[in-house]
């Protein structure tokens, strides 16, 4: 082979030395590719089902995300952290020391860029001062008896065994029967103290109240699996309390339901035999459509959009369900009450804020619109979510009490009222 030949076979083998580089080169990258694919997708189906477990798995633990600054005892005066939930004015409830300490802060006394002085204006459980953090509650009265109510305690007999309730008469010394009831429901990650914010509105306008727990809530018996199913499930456990109101001579029955006691309510109306027995419903920051309040909580999180609607999916699939923790799928179509709106048939009230920061109020603006006929709905602004009360409690009492005047004017009944006194829910401490 002659030089020039050698050279010629030489920058052939060099090319072709270079295109099996290139070909390698780019198996490589479409394999790196690929595998860059399949961890992403790998990864989003983790974060679906995690975001799937966490949607049904019942809360037993909150951060504390609210920092004490300081604590005067001798001026009742707390300095906190300024967070979107302590800047807000009203009457709180504030949990420290992991839930076991509890106090109630009032209005606002000071603020600046980074804090939030309020009156103190008690403690119920636990040392404050030795607390270096907390988080912020609706739940101003832990139990009925600080309002200056006799309360019996008492259970329901429901599908997954006695559910403890607290009943509290219209009057002092009354059984319930001949009475109209309202039974409160709460909601995900609250138990039955929630709604005694209700208790002094009701005795005024003459109405006894029932305030259940349910399955998985931490007081009621839990399910064979342990989760949640949204409102699928837990509406049996109200219709025994619906039952159990019966039993008891009740005469009108209106049921009060708070976020998760939302969707739990607006079911037993779609799904009850006994929700023939309920004149209506009165809904603080309620679940009208599950997939709306999900969508927005894997925005808030920063997941993206799919992520959300795999979640969303995985909740209603049967195979991936004991991935998920559930023993059935959750059909969240079937909870949209806002598709469903033509099924209602009693007078609905829907209390809720534009900045809820939980429950956007679009699903409740949406059933408005659909059944104006029926759903009343008042609006609030800067509350958060189920402290529209905490917030404004004259002008939540007074849509109450407006919307009760107009559900006994169409029942040919005469409201009650009664002087209101330290008996009928006046802070005593």
């Amino acid at each position: 082979m002659g030089r020039a030949d050698l050279r010629g076979a030489v920058r052939r083998g060099a090319r072709g030395t270079t295109e099996r580089r290139r070909r390698g080169l780019a198996v490589a990258i479409a394999a790196g590719v690929a595998g860059a694919g399949i961890a992403a997708l790998a990864a989003s189906a983790a974060a679906a089902i995690t975001m799937a477990r966490r949607v049904v798995t019942p809360v037993r633990e909150r951060p504390e995300d609210i920092r004490v600054l300081a604590v005067d005892t001798a001026r009742a005066t707390i300095r906190l952290s300024r967070t979107a939930d302590s800047a807000v004015p009203g009457r709180y409830g504030f949990w420290f020391a992991g839930g076991r300490g509890h106090a109630r802060v009032g209005r606002v006394l000071h603020e600046d860029a980074g804090s939030v002085t309020r009156v103190l204006e008690s403690v119920q459980r636990g040392t404050l001062e030795s607390a270096p953090a907390g988080r912020w509650g609706g739940w101003y009265w832990l139990e009925p008896g600080e309002l200056g109510v006799a309360a019996v305690e008492t259970s329901i007999r429901t599908p997954v065994g006695d559910a403890p309730a607290w009943f509290v008469p219209s009057v002092d010394g009354g059984s319930g029967a001949g009475e109209d009831w309202i039974i409160h429901v709460h909601g995900r990650g609250a138990s039955r103290a929630e709604g005694i914010r209700a208790i002094p509105l009701a005795r005024e306008l003459g109405w006894a109240s029932l305030l259940i727990s349910y399955r998985n809530d931490g007081d009621a018996p839990a399910s064979a699996d342990g989760r949640y199913a949204l409102g699928a499930a837990e509406w049996r456990d109200l219709e025994a309390a619906v039952a159990h109101a019966r039993d008891a001579g009740a005469g009108r029955i209106v049921v009060m339901g708070w976020s998760m006691g939302g969707a739990i309510s607006l079911q037993l109306l779609v799904r009850s035999e006994l929700a023939g027995l309920v004149h209506g419903l009165v809904l603080d920051s309620p679940v009208i459509d599950w997939r709306t309040v999900l969508r927005f909580h894997a925005a808030l999180s920063g997941l993206p959009r799919s992520v959300g609607e795999v979640a969303m999916g995985l909740l209603g699939t049967t195979a991936v369900t004991p991935l998920v923790g559930s023993a059935e799928p959750i059909d969240l179509a079937s909870l949209d009450l806002v598709a469903r709106a033509d099924e209602l048939s009693v007078p609905v009230l829907i209390l809720h804020s534009d900045d809820d920061g939980y429950v956007p109020i679009d699903a409740s603006l949406a059933l408005a619109d659909a059944r104006p006929d029926l759903v009343t709905l008042e609006r609030f602004a800067r509350a958060r979510h189920t402290r529209l009360w905490n917030l404004d409690p004259e002008r939540w009492e007074g849509v109450i009490r407006a919307w009760i005047s107009r559900l006994d004017a169409s029942s040919g009944r005469t409201a009650r009222p009664r002087r209101r006194g330290a008996a009928d829910g006046e802070p005593t401490g």
